[in-house]
This record gives structure tokens, C-alpha cells and sequence, in this order.
């Protein structure tokens, strides 16, 4: 059957995002060789260790978002890898209930050594729930921001972050969700780190972010998301790559869809003393 192309010009797996549990999404993903998220771990490593070192903060809070089922989160959380999380939910033959016991009992494994407190922000709400009821989220927030502000409720959540991450959803959401992400404490902005592909502008949040008093930076090199979904996936990710000046020799023609990673760090007078979060 063929893969339907969603708005953005991007094969469209809304059906695997809406399931009980995740056993069809890493089925999905594992056939095309996702792995955005495995290439972006240690960048967020990283990014976690000089946020805690910088602002002196034990236990950060980091906002993932477009979370889906907690990937970003299980990768970080139980020291895992794509590949590894696809054989563990192919192999269980059990019902949600006992697929949520069974990742329960490993993220209590690792409990007792964790510093990190995961948060994930996504419009599709059983995904989140899983991922919640699973543990692999200490919080969630099902909401879609491009289309208006968060509840009071959902707002005193997102102010806790320290440091927001994505792996692909900037192209679905806008500067209008990131933005409303960044201002949701009233004085403290958090760090942010973005891997977002390349047929995608970022130009238009770096501005908005900017004008909240974030200087944002391009990392160097560029990043595998994942194999095309379909031949029609790919004519159309290297048109639009090519209406903007992109040269995809290497890359995009060769079958991956590619990233960027944008790092943005507000300027120390956005950054008011932490322990007016914590």
C-alpha cells in the first residue's frame, strides 16, 4: 500500500502514533533505519552535563518534544539503543498492561542512579499515556501550542524545563509553540537543542528566539534521520531541497532524510538564578 505524504511534503505515519502501545511505531521505524534519536543521545549528554554544571542544578528537567512514545527519554533513561528498543517490543507477546509492567520494572532498574527528570510535550495522546503509564516520562503535556496557549495547568509545566529537545517535530510545530515553550516561566528561559531537517527553515524561530534574547548556533555536520518511506517521499523532499538551494549530492539522493542541529542558549540576562524554577 502506498505511504501517504502528509502537508509537508513528508510521509505521514499518524497511524502508527495512535496505537495502545509502541510495538508498531518501532516496527515502522526500525524498517527504515530511524535513527535521529540514537545520533542525537549524546549531544543531549552533553548539553544535560553543561546545563547542570552551569547553572548548578542537580537534577535538571529536560522537555522533549514530539515526544510520541518516549524515545528520546527510553534512550537516555535506560542506556539503550533504537535497534535494541524494537527487538525488546517485537519479541513481547504479552497485552499493554503487561508491556507497561515489563517497562516499568526497567526504568526502576535504573532509578536509583538517575539525575535527570524527563518531561514530553505531544498532540498525540495515547503515545503520551504509554509513555507516561510506562514510566519512560516522569510528566507529560498533550497539547498542540501552534494552534494556542497553554492551559494554566499545562503552562506551570513547561516553566519547570531546563533544557528543550527535539529530534523532528520543528517543521510541524512553529516558532509560535517554541516561543510559547520559552516564555512559559516568566523570567527564566530554558536551553534548547533541535535536530531538524533539512527541508525545513529554521531562520524564522532563530529570529523569534533571538528577540527573546537567545543567541542561537548551527552545529557542524548533519545528521541521518531515516531511510524514504517511498520513492514519491523522495522526489518530493529533493524538490523542496532543491526550490531552496540545498545541494542533496551524497546526501538526500542517496535514500536519508537529513538534519541540522540548532543549539540555542538564552543570553545571561534571560537566565535569571535557577531557583526561581526550582
Amino acid at each position: 500500500m502506498p505511504v501517504p505524504l502528509d502537508t509537508t511534503g513528508k510521509a505521514s505515519f499518524d497511524d502508527i502514533y495512535v496505537r495502545p502501545d509502541p510495538r508498531a511505531y518501532y516496527a515502522r521505524m526500525s524498517e527504515l533505519d530511524y535513527r535521529i534519536p540514537e545520533l542525537a543521545k549524546p549531544f543531549f549528554q552533553q548539553q544535560i552535563r553543561e546545563y547542570r554544571a552551569s547553572a548548578r542544578v542537580a537534577v535538571p528537567t529536560v522537555l522533549d518534544l514530539g515526544c510520541s512514545y518516549g524515545v528520546n527519554a527510553a534512550l537516555l533513561r535506560l542506556d539503550t539503543t533504537i535497534g535494541e528498543l524494537a527487538e525488546h517490543y517485537a519479541a513481547a507477546d504479552t497485552d499493554r498492561a503487561g508491556l507497561i509492567r515489563c517497562d516499568r520494572d526497567r526504568v526502576a532498574g535504573r532509578a536509583a542512579v538517575e539525575d535527570v527528570r524527563f518531561l514530553g510535550m505531544d498532540a498525540a495522546r495515547p503515545a503520551l499515556e504509554y509513555a507516561r503509564e510506562a514510566g519512560l516520562l516522569h510528566d507529560v503535556v498533550h497539547a498542540d501550542l501552534e494552534s494556542g496557549e497553554p492551559t494554566d495547568e499545562q503552562r506551570a509545566l513547561l516553566a519547570t524545563a531546563d533544557l528543550v529537545v527535539s529530534t523532528g517535530c520543528v517543521g510541524y510545530i512553529t516558532e509560535k509553540t517554541l516561543t510559547r515553550v520559552a516564555t512559559a516561566h516568566p523570567r527564566r528561559r530554558p536551553w534548547m537543542a533541535h535536530f531538524v531537517l533539512r527541508m525545513f527553515d529554521f531562520a524564522p524561530i532563530e529570529a523569534e528566539l533571538a528577540a527573546l534574547g537567545y543567541r542561537t548556533e548551527h552545529a557542524p555536520g548533519l545528521y541521518e534521520q531515516r531511510r524514504f518511506a517511498s520513492a514519491a517521499e523522495q522526489a518530493q523532499v529533493l524538490n523542496t531541497l532543491s526550490a531552496n538551494g540545498i545541494d542533496t549530492t551524497g546526501r538526500e539522493d542517496q535514500g536519508w532524510l537529513y538534519a541540522n542541529l540548532y543549539v540555542s542558549r538564552p543570553l545571561p540576562k534571560h537566565h535569571a538564578d535557577t531557583e526561581d524554577s526550582h
